[in-house]
This record gives structure tokens, sequence and C-alpha cells, in this order.
């Protein structure tokens, strides 16, 4: 009999809109025809109807004048599968308004069914009758399209809590089984029909009512609450997603049903310290200020947090074309929609062009220069030793010594843990870059030279999370290089928020480190990703998960972990983030000799002499294997290889 029903109501859902309609104006005739004689019979103490003329006009007038009132209502309006408060409430003021009629209608045929006893129990039934019937098609559409959707736990019962629930109930993709919250006093109590559980009940819940997915509605908390309450649902075993921010929910921007993939900063569980205005300002505001690397990860995000401080002019100095052009349009829009008058000149022009970047920050009279361009990819500096080297190293010095020429006061350094005993040439290189800023320090009074040396960002053009969420997208599996190594991460605008303040607090020479909080196994960020976005880890273990991680092997000079500190020599700022370090470093004269001799080994590309430089260097630049430079014969196929290959595809 309940398949009956079911495939009945399953069949009336593909019917045409209009017949759906005659099907309920007919099935109201009825409950009113049904609910008149009821109380008729109930008022008269009598079940049995006396068919007299009058009697009947009367029943004729009340069935008539009932459904005229329905249509002037808008009842059959509605689309009676998602009836709300509103249409009940509606329903009832036909209903008795309907009784009214009934009683002036008897009085004026003056039929023996007319009385107040009838019309007040024929407006009680038919509001009962009416309403009941749309409640139980809702009822039952509802139950029916509950069964389609996702069943989901809401995390957080507070005022955003209750608004999703409001909306999953009227959507059509998710069914809110139960709130999850840490406060213990609301346990066991229920918003809208949905009961609270403690969170201790979590993964009991989970497994219990097939949950597929957990909706974190708390906006307003901390990163650091956010990750104690993601490692819960993620010892649960389900995905995870969150609502926007409230800020977003608040300006219209987003709704509150808009999820999102929780961000790996959550993960992190870290939380920006608030800046220090006057950092923030010294060196910007009404400054000209050149960015050199300004459409890359960290330049960018540099250059939009310099023009919310609004220098006089903001120089974009960038080799890429399609980078230039991308963040100076952002620029533009953010200064036009925020009404700021910085003047944004963008400069295409190479690090390794010492003239261009002399005439550039001569014609601009600069004041302040964050220096960011570099080569930064491990492997891929390790293939093209020659470039690394010109770029990161005598690429800084020309742009150090052009800043000189043109009275720059301040001069900051981007460089990198990876300039910490570097066991590759990326880090070596910049490591040198550091030492040319330190030996310039000690010999140039007029400009103030600073490094600000920090670990990886998160989003930057080379992390290692874009890459493991592509390969999540495409099936797998994870790459991770070994299952021990750690890294150091930050988000990209704290990065560059410290950057602009620890330059700030330079006297001359100083090596800033910024605190990157714990180290984070790689393996173990690939694990969480991979549960968080609703996927099981494929194991020997667990042969059915969908994705598998893969040990691919160190590449050529990369390090289990990295460190940021030369030696212990490090004190702290007004700054909680920002340390001062004391470190080796060779006056300007004695390093001068190591620059000439190692430009010279370059131009001849004798890689023995290089790797012998960096080596004297205090870089303690300790290489696992031979260059891997795909133009040195030991590394690259040599010409007679060459030769004999295009021999063979000749024939």
């Amino acid at each position: 009999m309940r398949i009956l029903i079911e495939s009945m109501f399953d069949k009336a859902l593909t019917l045409e809109r209009s017949t759906k309609k005659f099907i309920l104006f007919f099935l109201d005739v009825i409950l009113i025809s049904i609910s008149y004689y009821l109380s008729v019979g109930l008022s008269r103490n009598n079940i049995i109807f006396d068919l007299g003329i009058l009697n009947i006009f009367h029943y004729a007038a009340v069935l008539l004048s009932t459904i005229v009132l329905l249509y002037i209502f808008n009842l059959y309006r509605e689309v009676t599968r998602f009836v709300s408060l509103n249409v009940l409430i509606t329903t009832a003021i036909s209903s008795l308004l309907a009784g009214v009629l009934c009683f002036v209608s008897g009085l004026i045929l003056s039929t023996t069914y007319a009385g107040v006893a009838t019309s007040i129990i024929f407006a009680l039934l038919l509001c009962t009758t009416l309403g009941g019937l749309r409640l139980i098609i809702t009822s039952y559409f509802s139950s029916r399209l509950n069964i389609h959707k996702k069943r989901v736990l809401i995390y957080g019962a507070g005022s955003a809590g209750r608004q999703l629930a409001t909306s999953l109930m009227s959507g059509g993709e998710y069914f809110p089984m139960a709130f999850i919250d840490d406060d213990k006093s609301l346990e066991g109590a229920s918003i809208q029909g949905i009961k609270i559980f403690d969170s201790s009940k979590l993964k009991e819940l989970v497994s219990d009512k097939s949950i597929d997915k957990v909706l974190l509605a708390v906006p307003s908390i901390s990163r650091a609450e956010r990750k104690n309450i993601i490692s819960k649902i993620e010892r649960a075993g389900v995905a995870v997603q969150t609502i926007p921010g409230m800020a977003d929910i608040v300006s219209g921007k987003m709704k509150i049903d808009e999820f999102q993939n929780v961000d790996i900063e959550d993960l992190l569980g870290r939380d920006p310290v608030p800046p220090i205005s006057e950092l923030l300002e010294k060196d910007i505001s009404s400054n000209v200020v050149m960015v050199t690397g300004a459409g890359g990860s960290i330049g960018s995000e540099l250059c939009r947090q310099i023009v919310n401080l609004e220098p006089l002019v903001l120089i974009l100095y960038e080799v890429s074309e399609y980078s230039l052009y991308a963040i100076e349009e952002e620029l533009h829009t953010f200064c036009d929609n925020n009404c700021l008058s910085v003047q944004i000149k963008p400069i295409l022009g190479s690090v390794c062009d010492r003239f261009r970047l002399q005439s550039v920050m001569s014609h601009f009279k600069v004041d302040t220069i964050y220096h960011a361009a570099a080569y930064k990819h491990v492997p891929m500096v390790e293939l093209n030793v020659l470039e690394g080297i010109n770029n990161n190293i005598f690429g800084t010095l020309n742009t150090a010594m052009a800043a000189v020429e043109a009275g720059v006061n301040s001069f900051v350094l981007i460089s990198t843990d990876k300039a910490v005993r570097p066991t590759n040439v990326m880090g070596a290189t910049k490591r040198v870059a550091e030492l040319v800023l330190q030996g310039l320090a000690s010999k140039e009074r007029d400009i103030c030279f600073s490094i600000v040396r920090f670990g990886n960002v998160l989003g930057s053009s080379g992390s290692v999370v874009p890459l493991f969420k592509k390969q999540i997208r495409n099936g797998g599996p994870l790459t991770v290089t070994h299952p021990g190594i750690t890294r150091y991460f930050m988000t990209i605008p704290e990065a560059a928020q410290l950057v602009i303040q620890a330059g700030a607090m330079a006297k001359g020479g100083d090596v800033f480190v910024l605190d990157m909080g714990e180290p984070v196994k790689i393996v173990e960020l690939a694990e969480k990703l991979i549960l968080l976005m609703g996927l099981e880890l494929k194991t020997e273990e667990n042969p059915d998960g969908e994705i598998s991680i893969k040990f691919t092997g160190l590449r050529p000079g990369e390090k289990l972990y990295e460190e940021l500190l030369v030696g212990s020599n490090v004190e702290g700022t007004v700054h909680p983030r920002v340390m001062t370090a004391r470190e080796r470093f060779l006056p300007w004269e004695e390093l001068d000799k190591y620059l000439i001799k190692l430009k010279i080994a370059c131009q001849n590309k004798d890689y023995q002499v290089i790797r012998e430089i960096l080596g004297a260097l205090p870089t303690d630049f300790s290489p696992t294997e031979k260059f891997s430079d795909l133009l040195c014969d030991k590394a690259s196929v040599n010409d007679e290889t060459i030769i004999a290959m295009k021999k063979g595809n000749d024939l």
C-alpha cells in the first residue's frame, strides 16, 4: 500500500501545474463538503442530512463562497509542497470568513441549518482539513526530497548555524541531521526541530547517521579555535566545508549557504598579530616606493599592502610583461574603488640591467625599495645555475648599487630560510645576496640596508598546497618527496605585512627573521587535505580509498628540514613575530674580490670554480651532489651525443 501511495505521489510531481491545481481544487471541494456535513451533524446532534431545497441551496452557497475565498486569497497560486506559515495563516483567515458567510447565508435563506454553532464548527473543521491537507502534502514531499539530500551536521548552534539550518531546510541539496556545539549547556536542546549534540559525540553521529559532510557555521572564531574544531572533524573521517566570513555575509557579497572549502590557513591555526601602524607607515606613507619582482607572489602582495598606506608613487618593477600587466590592473581598480590617489608606474625591466635600475630610481627619486625579485624554485635553479647566480646575486648587487647611486633611503631584501646552511644553489645564491647587503651596509652610511628572512608562503607560485589540490582534482596521487620532510609556512599577507614592519625597524645591515610558528610535516598536510575534501586515503591497509600518496624522493639540493638562523644570536624586537639575528658577514672590500672571481667564473662557465667560491664564502654551502646545470657537460648530453641523435633522426 505504501509503495502504491509513494508511486502516486511521485507521478503527481510530473503532472502539469494546471492538473495539479485541479486535483487540489477537487480535494478542497470534498473537504469543504465533509466539513459542512460534520458541522451540521455535530451542531444538531443528528448525522442524517435533510435534503430540503433551502438546505441544499445553503450547502451550495457555502461551498461556492468558500471556493471564491480560497481564490481571492491566492491559495491556488502557492506551490503546495512548499507550504509556509503564511499559507496556514491565510487558510485560517479564509476559514473564519467562510464560517461568517455560512451564518449570513443561512439567515438569508432562513434554513434550518443556520446558526452560530454550525458556523463556528464549520470554520474550525474547514481550517483543520484544508490546512491539514496542505501540511500532509508538504511533509510528505519534504520527507521524500530529504531522502535524496546529502546528510550534514552543522557545527555551531549560534545565530549563523540557525540561519544556515533555515536555508538548508528550504533548499534541495542538504538536510541538517543535527547541530554540534562545544557549549555543553546546549546539549539535548533543539532548534527548529533539529537536536543539538556535544562535540564529543561527533564521530558517533557521523557513523550512526551516515553523515556526508560537516558544515562549519562559526564565522567569527579565531584560527586557533578553527584548527581545533577541524582536527575533531578530521578524526571523524568526514568532509568539511565552511560558510563565508560574517563580513562577506553582512555586506551581501556572499550568501550563508555558499559553502567554501576549508582554507589551508585554518589547518595551521595561526592567527595574525595586529600590525604596528607607525612601522607600516614609516617608509611608505607620502614616499616614493619601488618593488622589484612586483608581479610575483610576495612582490604583488607587498604592492597591495603598500597602496593601502598611500605612498606618493608606487613603482612596479617586473621582467614579466603579463605579470606586470596583471598587478597594475588590479592595483588601479583597487585605487579607483577606494578613492586612493596613488600614482602607479609599471616598469618593465630586469634586475640584471643596472643602467635601467639606476635610471628608474633617479628619475622617480625613489625613497624605499623592497627587493623581491629572485629565482626561488630550488630544482629550476639547480638546472640553471648561471642564471640563478646572475639573477639572485648580481641582480641584488645591481639593485643595491643603483640604489646607492640614486640616493635611496631604505632598501629591504626579501630572503628565504633556504639561505641558512644551504644544500642547493638557490639557497646559496640567496645567502650571498644577504652577504652583499651586509657588506654594503658596513660601507654605505647614507642608505639603510636590511634583510628579512622567512620560510614558505601559502599559495605562492611554487607552493605545495595548490599542487596538492590540483592532484586531488585529477584523482591523485599526491606526490611528496619524503615521508619525513617538514616545512615552515606563513600566509602571503602576513609575510608581506611583517616585511614592511621589519624594514621600518632597520638601522643598517640588520638580518630580521620572522616567527614562522611550528614546522609542518608535508605528508600530514597531504593527508589532511585528502580527508577534508571528503575523500579517503588509499593505503595498503585501505585499498578502497580514492587518493594515494606517492613518495618521489628528495629532489636535487632539497633538505628534509629548513632552518631560519645561521647562529644562535637572536634577539626580540618591538614586534612579537619579528626577531633580529647577528650573523657572520664579510667586509665589502673582501666580499668584492669574491664577487669579481665569481663573475669571471660564470662568464667562463667554470662550474668547479663557482662551486669553490660559493663554498669559500661564509654561506655554509654543502651541496648534496654535483651541479645539475643543463649546460654542464657532466650533467647534460654532450655535443657528440646530440650530433649522433640528429644523424639517427636523418636516417
